[in-house]
């Protein structure tokens, strides 16, 4: 998901084929995760305008290289993923 010049989003950055097994709420999620992992972990900020900026300007850079996200996976490897992950703590002697 990107954002517009009004600071709403939209499609600005990608557009994605959705399959039944994903959602557009997984892209936002995936967005925000980017944005918190590339911009904001790495930042101090001493006001909520230098705050506001920063992440303006974050976005626009983003939006300025629009990159599609890949989905690396199917759902069944993350299914196979999790039921292995279930299986282990179950096992577990805790």
């Amino acid at each position: 998901m990107g954002v517009d010049d009004r600071g709403q989003l939209g499609r600005a950055r990608n557009r994605a084929g959705l399959s039944p097994r994903s959602s557009w709420l997984n892209l936002v999620e995936r967005w925000f995760a980017e944005l918190t992992n590339r911009k904001l972990r790495r930042s101090t900020h001493r006001s909520v305008a230098a705050l506001e900026a920063d992440v303006t300007a974050w976005i626009e850079a983003w939006n300025a290289d629009p990159k599609p996200f890949v989905w690396t996976k199917t759902a069944d490897d993350i299914l196979e993923t999790i039921a292995a992950y279930c299986q282990r703590i179950n096992d577990s002697a805790h």
